[in-house]
């Protein structure tokens, strides 16, 4: 069930309804049903795989907490988490690895074949394995009991506005929640229908809109100038995010009506001005969580610098794995891993000489900054776009030449992509009202909140813009244009 689709805009009302009118007692039963029910609306078998990680998790934490030496302690420990990640490496990893393997073994002239497995990659697993892995860790840190209660943790780990594509709760905040009594709240309904609606805007509005001049470029590479290739790419980094950050405001706002709060999952990355900060703002959730589990237990920056520098690298290059079997996504995240090892020698030389620049001086430098920092997020996202590695390094190749006639050239890849005339007009007034909105967040904070105690007309036009844009472009988006969540993927 998609969070754009009509049976989600049945489904939350019909869930928020039986939610306020349950006991509290039971409460816990309707949410767990619902979530499982969401969960099965892609595929019912899958739920026997969230049924076995959440079981063999919640048993694990359990073990953990009741061993009275540390050896046991880490041999549960230890075996929860490989069971978790065993299922994650067999659904997600293992035909990568064995067409890397059978590649390596051919290239030293050894005969051998290709062995995979025809298995569906389920929905979510990657949100939901890490869900379970910090759950028994903390459990193993003492920072947090484990929970008895098998249906409330089942919950914890299924809970359907996060299941599919996060943000990734922890269990010491999300785990009281469902204990707590949550009365229904006009503010919170108010405020969550507005965040659905933002979500929806960038989902439907923007990213779809996007996918369709993305998909001309890096699904007709061939047929593409040099400056298609930049436009392209410009246009699926803000795909990318309003796709991601759609679906985590529709989620955020789906459990703020229930009484719920999820953390934040995207804070303006796109204002960043350095790729430190861009991290900081970007798939927060899972940022944390790479911080808290691989980062600093590695080392983090309390060590040597070599060291920490190693730390950086390898954080990164597991987090390019997480997000797909693919040496694509292992490079994208190496990448980064690179750019920001070369942060930690450049920011501080960067911050000193911006300590006694003021005015117009210091604008500039900022916007320079940030000019630079989104060209190079830019050209990572192309690694995540392409096909395959050698179409990456391929438009890489190409993207130099678009310098050469830039006026001439946009008009052209304008022209060859389809995006003219209203169509950009369009793309370009719902790419506007994204800015300000982050832009606005950025400077000054919640801009939802801002919204709701604006004037009349000011709140009430925003609203009309935004709901009839995205009736309009659910409308208006062709037939056989993908509309699920790009994350569903990982």
């Amino acid at each position: 069930m998609l969070f754009n689709s009509w049976q989600y805009a049945l489904f939350l009302p019909i869930v928020t309804a039986g939610y306020f009118l349950c006991t509290h007692k039971y409460r816990w039963i309707l949410l767990l049903c619902a979530s499982y029910y969401f969960y099965m609306s892609w595929n019912p078998k899958l739920v026997f795989l969230i049924l076995f990680t959440t079981a063999t998790s919640y048993f694990a934490a359990l073990k953990v907490e009741k061993s009275t030496s540390i050896k046991q302690k880490r041999l549960w420990l230890w075996g929860g988490i490989l069971v978790s990640l065993a299922c994650l490496f067999y659904f997600k990893y293992f035909n990568f690895f064995s067409h890397s393997v059978t590649a390596l073994l051919r290239r030293f002239s050894l005969p051998v074949d290709d062995f995979t497995v025809q298995v569906l990659l389920p929905v979510g697993i990657s949100f939901y394995t890490f869900q379970t892995l910090s759950y028994i860790i903390d459990v193993y840190r003492g920072e947090l009991a484990a929970q008895r209660h098998f249906g409330i943790y089942a919950l914890y780990v299924s809970f359907f506005p996060q299941l599919v594509a996060g943000p990734i709760e922890r269990a010491v905040t999300l785990l009281p929640q469902f204990k707590e009594k949550h009365n229904f709240s006009v503010a919170n309904a108010s405020y969550g229908c507005h965040q659905i609606a933002w979500g929806l805007f960038k989902k439907v509005v923007v990213a779809d809109t996007a996918a369709i001049y993305v998909e001309k470029v890096y699904g007709n590479l061939q047929g593409c100038g040099p400056m298609a290739y930049v436009i392209g790419t410009i246009l699926f980094a803000f795909q990318i995010y309003c796709d991601f950050s759609g679906y985590s405001d529709i989620a955020l706002g789906s459990a703020r009506i229930l009484g719920f709060r999820l953390m934040e999952n995207f804070d303006c990355p796109y204002f960043s001005t350095n790729i430190r900060e861009f991290w900081r703002r970007w798939h927060i959730s899972l940022s944390t969580w790479f911080k808290d589990y691989v980062y600093i237990p590695l080392g983090g920056s309390r060590c040597s610098k070599a060291k920490h520098l190693r730390n950086l690298f390898i954080t990164f290059f597991i987090s390019g794995l997480w997000h797909g079997a693919s040496w694509n996504f292992v490079l994208w995240g190496a990448l980064f891993g690179l750019l920001n090892i070369v942060d930690v020698f450049l920011l501080p030389m960067r911050n000193k000489y911006m300590e006694n620049k003021k005015g117009i001086v210091r604008y500039t430098l900022q916007t320079i900054h940030w000019a630079v920092c989104f060209g190079l997020v830019c050209l990572c996202w192309i690694f995540f776009r392409a096909e395959t590695l050698s179409d990456a390094i391929f438009i890489l190749s190409r993207i130099p030449w678009a310098l050469s006639s830039p006026i001439q050239g946009i008009s052209v890849a304008l022209q060859t992509i389809g995006l003219t005339g209203s169509n950009l007009i369009a793309l370009c007034a719902a790419l506007t009202l994204l800015i300000v909105h982050d832009y606005f967040r950025y400077r000054w904070g919640d801009a939802i909140a801002a919204l709701q105690k604006s004037p009349c007309l000011l709140k009430w036009g925003v609203r009309f813009i935004v709901c009839t844009a995205v009736v309009l472009a659910a409308l208006t988006i062709p037939e056989g244009v993908a509309v699920e969540f790009i994350y569903f993927q990982f």
